[in-house]
This record gives structure tokens, C-alpha cells and sequence, in this order.
């Protein structure tokens, strides 16, 4: 293994492994520090990101950060590599890189075509070389478009999770949810309920409820009850009306094994849903997400940092082609991001580095109640991601999500978004809301219609 070097105000620093370089380079992270894998001081941060500008992208491709044969997602990565497609890039540095993908000359096609030869390590790399404003440079040229049965991520248009979750799991809680979030022009990415209880039977009752309003309302959208892999292939199997199949994956195999999943199931399962074909326009099926500490908090992180396995995560995402992916940066605790500074650095990078691989890119803009974060930092990320080009948002009544106990955007806040940005909802979607005579983001235009629409579904006026 290599021993990587560099100087900084005289002083030499030395790296023992590309893994130790790649967690020094990393942006101050609470995560890394609980790991015991984060730089020392600035001035080690900055050595290392000095060895990371002037190291060869090849380097990735032979030097595993986790070893080849005990993990089956750096198999993935390494045999579903595209050497034509990194061919362009194969001279590079990272430096280099970086250079490259801030170029006025770089456009969406030059992204597209170079993503599949691009390793979720070597994208990790260069994100750690570039500041916030990269970031959001970069991150916003890249057009991902996925379909079901609507359009989600062309240019100009915000798309977002209604997320109707209810502690008990009461269809009427849920239904009023749902109704507030349609009203302020939310939900074309999809309706998507954390289930309180995993029952199958709730998850099939929930699934139903979900189905008939759609079906009632003709709503352009595509429904999801967030439960396990295992549960929505025996739903399918069951006939239940499940239109994407989501999952939470981590960037090394022993992670996703604590998740109760394996690559060969997630391929078992993109099967089931692309043959049951409910897509109206488009049959990408599946919904995944991550999240940074996910494989450290399962002691599953190979003394890897928790950027670089994010961004791994991601790279089995894409293996996937799935409609939505989105970090849910901030909602596994300050151990991991611990406070607003942290979580926005995050958040931008997750978006930019799946991006980069060809993801169409969400954000759930959250935090834990327990983390040094409020609402002032969500807004700022929420805006900044916004400018950076990301495909959708997770919004909750009132910003508060009742049942998991964390704090994330409301459906105001994707009203203030679209009316600063100019963006708007999936073409779909929006041609649904004008029918209905609904608002478009803009949530008081819609209330003299809310009692009729209330009273349709089965709510008090």
C-alpha cells in the first residue's frame, strides 16, 4: 500500500493509506471525529487536500479504499466501470478534475457522457477540493430526468416528497396531511408515508388508501410506503398496489447487511416492480435513501470517512436506475453532522457528488432536535440547493415531522422556494394542479377551493 506525503507552512505530514488521505481532506465532520479518522488540525486538512490535487484519478482504480474481495459494492464499482467513458478523463488529477468541471465549457452533455466513468471515490475526491460555491457551480449543470408517472428533474422545475406521516398511522391524520401538502403545489415527486408499524397488513392498508386517492383525483404522481425491500416484493406478490419499491443503502456491504439487504435483493426486487408496470410514462421504479454516518453507526466503515461512503451509497443507487434518490442529511444526529455549518457543507456535497454520477438528486433539509441546527440553517440550505439544481425536497406539515421526531422543511417553505427561484412543479403535476384549481406553490390562492376538496375526501369541511 502507498505512503502519501506533502508539506504544509514546512511542515511534512504523512499518510500511511489513500483512505487516511481521503478522511484528513474531508471537511470538519463530528462523524470522522468519532471515528478517530479526521484531520488532526487545519493544517494536516489542508496537506492532505494538497496530496489529493495532485494525485492521478487512476489511483482510484487501483488502490480500493474497501478491499475488493470482502465487499461486494466495491465490486459493483470496479466491475461496472466504463474505462470508454473515463477515457477522456484518464491524464487527470483530481486538481485537474476540478478545473475541469468548473469550466464554462463543461456542459450538461460533457457531464453525461464521462458519468459512468466516473468512481464514486474519485467524485468524492474532488469534492473535497472545492468550496460551497463549487459546489452549487457544478451541481446545478447536470439535467437528471426520471420518469413513472410524471417527469421529475428537468431544468427549471422543484419537485417534492409530500411526506403525510401520522404516529398512528390514521388514514384521516394522513388524508389531512395530504391535503394541506396538495395545496401548496406538493407531492409530484411522490407521496411517500414512513409507516409507524411495519406490518405488512398496515402497509398494504396504507398502500390502498394511497392508490384510491390517487386513482379518485387522477393525480400525476407516485405513491410509497417507506417499508423494507422484503416487504414491498411479498406486497407485489400479494398484489397490492406498490408503485415504487424504496430501500435505505450504505456505501460498504457489511452496512447494508445491518439495513437487512443485499445487492441481489435490490435486483430482485427493481425485477418485480418493472413487471408489474404501473408507470404511465416512464418504469424507473425504485427510491433510495442515504445518509452520511450510515455505515460508521453500523460499525461497518473500514476506517473509510463517511463522505466518501456516502458517495458510495449513491454508486449503488445508480447501479439501480431509480426514480428518486435523496441523503436525509441531517436526521441521523450531531454524532455524525453535529451542527448547522456541518450539515449545510453536507448536504451541498451529497447533491453535487450525486450529481456527478447521474442521480436524479434529492434532499430531505433536516435535523434532529438534539443537533446545534434550527430552522434558519434549513432555510439556508433549502435556498443554496435550490440555486445548486436539486431535483426534489422533503416537506412535512408544519416542518415538524409528529411520527420520527425530527424537524425538516414545510410545505410553506417549498412555497417561498418555487416563488424566489421562479421553478415549478413537474409539467404533469402542474397541468393537475391548474385543472383542479389548486395553487401552484403559492398556498393561499388555493384556500377558497380547500373545503370542496376537503369534503371529497371524506374530511370535515
Amino acid at each position: 500500500m502507498a505512503e502519501y506525503q506533502a508539506q504544509a507552512r514546512q511542515e511534512n505530514f504523512r499518510f500511511s493509506s489513500l483512505a487516511q488521505v481521503m478522511a484528513a481532506a474531508s471537511a470538519e465532520r463530528s462523524g470522522d471525529q468519532l471515528a478517530g479518522i479526521a484531520a488532526d488540525s487545519a493544517l494536516q486538512r489542508v496537506a492532505a487536500r494538497r496530496v489529493l490535487m495532485d494525485l492521478p484519478l487512476t489511483t482510484f482504480l487501483n488502490e480500493a479504499l474497501v478491499p475488493y474481495e470482502d465487499d461486494e459494492v466495491t465490486r459493483l464499482i470496479i466491475d461496472n466501470h466504463d474505462a470508454a467513458a473515463f477515457a477522456p478523463l484518464s491524464a487527470m488529477t483530481v486538481g485537474d478534475l476540478r478545473d475541469w468541471l468548473l469550466s464554462p465549457e463543461t456542459d450538461a452533455a460533457a457531464l453525461a457522457r464521462v458519468a459512468p466513468g466516473l468512481t464514486p471515490e474519485m467524485i468524492a475526491a474532488v469534492s473535497k477540493l472545492m468550496r460551497n460555491q463549487d459546489l452549487i457551480r457544478v451541481g446545478r449543470k447536470p439535467e437528471i430526468v426520471t420518469a413513472f408517472r410524471n417527469t421529475i428533474g428537468q431544468r427549471g422545475t422543484l419537485s417534492t416528497r409530500l411526506q403525510p406521516n401520522h404516529p398512528a398511522d390514521d388514514p384521516r391524520g394522513i388524508a389531512v396531511s395530504i391535503l394541506d401538502g396538495l395545496l401548496h403545489g406538493a407531492g409530484d415527486a411522490v407521496i411517500g408515508i414512513n409507516p409507524a408499524s411495519d406490518n405488512l397488513a398496515n402497509c398494504r392498508d396504507l398502500l390502498i388508501v394511497l392508490d384510491d386517492l390517487r386513482q379518485r383525483f387522477d393525480i400525476p404522481t407516485q405513491n410509497c410506503v417507506l417499508t423494507h425491500v422484503t416487504n414491498s416484493l411479498e406486497l407485489l406478490e400479494r398484489g397490492a398496489p406498490v408503485d415504487l419499491i424504496f430501500q435505505s443503502i450504505a456505501g460498504t456491504q457489511a452496512a447494508n447487511e445491518g439495513f437487512g439487504v443485499t445487492l441481489s435483493m435490490l435486483a430482485e426486487a427493481q425485477a418485480a416492480g418493472l413487471a408489474a408496470r404501473r408507470g404511465s410514462i416512464g418504469q424507473d421504479v425504485m427510491y433510495f435513501e442515504t445518509g452520511q454516518g450510515s455505515a460508521l453507526s453500523a460499525d461497518a466503515h473500514h476506517g473509510v470517512d463517511q463522505q466518501t461512503l456516502e458517495v458510495r451509497a449513491q454508486a449503488v443507487a445508480r447501479a439501480f436506475r431509480p426514480l428518486l434518490v435523496n441523503t436525509v442529511v441531517g436526521f441521523i444526529g450531531p454524532e455524525y453532522l453535529f451542527d448547522g455549518k456541518q450539515i449545510i457543507r453536507a448536504g451541498l456535497e451529497d447533491h453535487f457528488c450525486g450529481k456527478l454520477l447521474g442521480l436524479p438528486m434529492g434532499v430531505d433539509v433536516c435535523y434532529t432536535n438534539h443537533s446545534e441546527a434550527d430552522q434558519d440553517d434549513m432555510d439556508s440550505l433549502a435556498t443554496l440547493l435550490v440555486d445548486a439544481g436539486v431535483s426534489f425536497l422533503i416537506t412535512v406539515p408544519g416542518a415538524d415531522d409528529v411520527m420520527l421526531g425530527y424537524q425538516s422543511l414545510a410545505f410553506d417553505d417549498l412555497a417561498y422556494l418555487r416563488e424566489v427561484s421562479g421553478r415549478k412543479p413537474a409539467p404533469e403535476f402542474e397541468n393537475w394542479l391548474d385543472r383542479m384549481g389548486l395553487a401552484r406553490g403559492m398556498g393561499a390562492r388555493a384556500l377558497p377551493d380547500a373545503g370542496d376538496l376537503a369534503r371529497r375526501l371524506g374530511l370535515p369541511a
